[in-house]
């Protein structure tokens, strides 16, 4: 930007042809949901649900089981929710015990609306890890188990382009796929 603002301090100095700034004003905010590909979202209500165990600190430590909604990507993201999820009441207590989470998807909003019911106080333990606890420890355990895909011995087949760091894309650019 003060690379062309110069330039254009410069043409007005020496008596040059000026560069025309762009007609488009330049956006304080950017609406995300607005750049989403609204195409790859599915085009029918999506349901599924959830009954998971809670401890004493409000965390899910187990998923007991689980109604598929029948996209399987839709699956995965509120089966990783609710493992990761904290249950408490409004003035921020925890009651132990089973849970129903839901979770609706609209597709006229886009939106998923996440339901909590207690099914029943107690019968879970109350000192259980928590699941994302748990996921995290599997992780830092077996981080060195496995090499990074970076680390590969297989060579690249072609070298990485290099950045221009004073000159980097514009988001239209960037919002374009490679082919077009």
């Amino acid at each position: 930007m003060r690379i062309a603002l110069l330039a254009v301090a410069a043409a007005f100095v020496t008596g040059g042809v000026a560069i025309a700034a762009p007609s488009t004003p330049i956006p304080h905010g950017i609406n995300v949901e607005q750049l989403q590909p609204r195409s790859l979202l599915p085009k029918r209500k999506l349901h599924s649900e959830f009954i998971v165990e809670v401890n004493k600190y409000g965390q899910v430590a187990r998923v007991r089981s689980g109604k598929d909604s029948g996209w399987p990507p839709f699956n995965a993201q509120t089966y990783g929710n609710a493992l990761q999820a904290f249950i408490r009441t409004t003035d921020n207590h925890v009651v132990v015990g089973v849970y129903r989470l839901t979770y609706d998807y609209n597709p006229k909003t886009a939106r998923v609306h996440r339901d909590v019911t207690l099914v029943r106080r107690g019968g879970v333990n109350p000192n259980a890890e928590g699941a994302a606890n748990q996921m995290m420890e599997i992780a830092r355990r077996n981080r060195t188990r496995t090499p990074p895909p970076a680390l590969a011995v297989t060579p690249a087949p072609h070298p990485a382009p290099s950045v221009n760091i004073k000159r980097m894309p514009d988001l239209p650019q960037v919002m374009k796929s490679p082919g077009h």
